[in-house]
């Protein structure tokens, strides 16, 4: 096995590596915050690297459109001037509907079964060419955000919609590909995991959001200028985060703290134990370029 500290070295703050940069692309959940609150040192972390000359983008797997993001941020503690601005999986999703990015996309119909909570149902809005049905019989294809209600639902709460779906060939996008999301401590279940779910059960998915490349491209846009080698992502999950980012040539620092901090034996106040890291990002899908403990100068 690999000793990680040979190439990916672990640091105690992202300081060390600002000279390196011109633009970064930051997570959310479980790098700025977990649904709650900023986790500490962020604030500080983000305004030293503006201070830098450092482009900021939030690269989120949100399945909302950015819009509805920057509030929630600010009600957080993190105002809008602190980044220049935000992109997410929903953006991507949404994108692909209106405009047919492909074939696949634009032979869909215009008629979605919409599953997920309320909060994320403003991902349609506004689209007057597209109706939004309650029953799959009437369906053209299905929209996932997440779970009705991810509190008390589990995967297998859709058996029996998913058999149905699949029996009438709905394909379904899926608007968030995280499988779950640390959320005040607790981990919660995401779209991800209910699209896994019906590709198992034979269903049709296709993806929007990190790791896959069209929330890049969405990125690299709006770093219109910035060379690949000098942006980096900063994320806790290395399938989606670390896995997204080098697959699309750019640094990819790996935050222990977020999701993957129970499988790393990261409790409170704990150190990280090499070995454990070692042998996760060993079973990992992409090396992270560095590792930090958490969002911190």
């Amino acid at each position: 096995m690999k000793n990680v500290r040979e190439w990916s070295p672990i640091l105690p703050g992202f300081g060390t590596l600002a000279g390196r940069y011109d633009a970064a692309l930051l997570d959310l959940w479980g790098v700025i915050h977990d649904g709650h609150r900023l986790y500490p040192g962020v604030a500080d972390c983000v305004a030293k690297m503006r201070a830098h000359a450092m482009r900021i983008l939030l690269l989120s797997n949100a399945p909302r459109r950015s819009d509805a993001i920057i509030p929630q941020l600010a009600r957080l503690g993190l105002a809008a001037d602190a980044y220049d601005g935000v992109v997410t999986s929903g953006d991507a999703a949404r994108a692909a509907i209106t405009n047919g990015a492909d074939d696949w996309h634009a032979q869909l119909g215009r008629r979605c079964f919409r599953l997920g909570p309320e909060r994320d149902w403003g991902l349609l809005a506004g689209l007057e060419d597209w109706t939004i049905v309650a029953d799959l019989a009437e369906a053209d294809f299905i929209l996932t955000t997440g779970l009705f209600d991810d509190r008390t639902e589990t995967v297998t709460t859709y058996d029996g919609l998913f058999a149905e779906a699949v029996g009438r060939g709905l394909p379904m996008i899926c608007a968030n590909p995280d499988l779950v999301v640390i959320r005040a401590g607790e981990r919660v279940l995401c779209a991800g995991s209910l699209a896994a779910a019906y590709e198992q059960a034979g269903g049709e998915v296709v993806y929007h959001g990190k790791p896959h490349p069209s929330v890049y491209r969405m990125c690299f846009e709006r770093l219109e200028g910035a060379p690949r080698e000098r942006i980096v992502a900063i994320g806790d999950s290395l399938r989606t985060d670390i896995a997204g980012a080098r697959g699309v040539g750019i640094d990819a620092v790996f935050v222990t703290g977020g999701i993957h901090a129970e499988e790393l034996g990261l409790g409170a106040g704990e150190a990280l134990d090499i070995a454990r890291l070692e042998a996760v990002l060993e079973e990992a899908p992409a090396r992270p370029t560095a590792v930090l403990p958490a969002l911190v100068w």
